[in-house]
């Protein structure tokens, strides 16, 4: 993006036109780029740490929340800040849909956030740009690998609750085709999908998400089972809120632990275990699970990827002034 202030006034608008033509003839994706805000709003980055650090501080867990906060952001009609909008009389948002009623967090140190970066520079930077700055922020902080985070998204003016509900998120109950047309249809392939589940190496999901895999699935270690079973009994509505880790020995570190527990049938939600279970991501399994650097950067690359999902650039959207209701 930067190039063009270097360029003379006929190159300028020789570039204009180009990238007219770009955007008509490819993914509005190729607009994004990491340096965005550069001159707009150079403090962008610090304020942007500065809060994510504190909130994490307090709960190491909302560093996964707000990881998980840009997977179903962007896996609902692309990353678009929509998932941030609570419900209005003229639309039903996505907040309350299946995949993140009582489950997604996050939302406060988002809107936090959001109050900090108006005040450095108002009116610049969209909240979808700032759920995928915090999402890689909460990576670092948790000991996950940095990467560049493309920016230049624009937030959506409407939310939708169909389209939530609609299956595009997969859910914990997931057979591993399943994930992987699931990611596909989102341009990411099986690898993709694999390493992003790595994510699952911090956060805690509630024993309605995980019981019916601890009661009943068999490629499940028993000694993990009943150890879990104790804190998410039965019958169904008895503890449904009480949570587990989903690694379960290094909860709140970003490490590559998620796939040992794979190899070892200790996989808290169905939807993890089948990425190791005589399937074609098997050996992938095995990868992560001996080679962390290997992880850290598929992750990284993954996670880039996944933010390129159908961004709205130009002049569509918005800049929100506060990241839960349009302007």
């Amino acid at each position: 993006m930067g190039f063009v202030h270097s360029l003379s006034s006929s190159s300028m608008v020789v570039c204009v036109l180009l990238g007219f033509v770009l955007i008509l003839g490819g993914k509005s994706s190729a607009q994004l780029s990491t340096d965005f805000y550069s001159k707009s709003c150079p403090k962008l980055f610090s304020t942007v740490k500065s809060v994510v650090e504190d909130a994490v501080s307090k709960e190491r867990r909302m560093g996964a929340s707000l990881v998980r906060l840009l997977f179903h952001d962007c896996f609902v009609n692309g990353c678009d800040g929509s998932i941030l909008l609570e419900d209005t009389s003229s639309f039903r948002g996505e907040q309350t849909a299946g995949p993140n009623n009582n489950s997604v967090r996050g939302f406060n140190v988002i809107n936090k956030i959001k109050a900090k970066v108006e005040q450095v520079c108002p009116g610049i930077v969209s909240c979808a740009d700032i759920v995928a700055i915090a999402a890689r922020d909460s990576t670092v902080i948790l000991g996950g690998p940095n990467w560049n985070v493309k920016l230049g998204r624009r937030d959506s003016k409407t939310a939708s609750f169909s389209a939530a509900n609609s299956g595009v998120i997969p859910p914990p109950t997931s057979t591993l085709s399943n994930l992987i047309n699931r990611f596909q249809a989102k341009g990411l392939s099986a690898k993709d999908m694999v390493a992003l589940s790595g994510s699952h190496t911090i956060g805690q999901a509630r024993c309605v998400i995980f019981r019916a895999r601890i009661y009943n699935d068999t490629n499940i270690d028993s000694s993990f089972a009943s150890t879990r079973q104790k804190n998410c009994p039965l019958p169904t509505g008895s503890g449904d809120n009480n949570l587990a880790p989903l690694d379960v020995q290094t909860p709140t570190a970003f490490d590559n632990d998620y796939y040992k527990n794979l190899l070892n049938q200790k996989g808290l939600l169905h939807s993890d275990q089948v990425l190791f279970n005589g399937g074609s991501t098997d050996s992938l399994v095995r990868k992560y699970s001996s080679n962390p650097k290997t992880f850290n950067s598929d992750f990284a690359a993954a996670m880039i990827k996944m933010g390129d999902i159908d961004p709205l650039t130009g002049s569509k959207g918005e800049i929100r002034k506060k990241c839960n209701k349009v302007n």
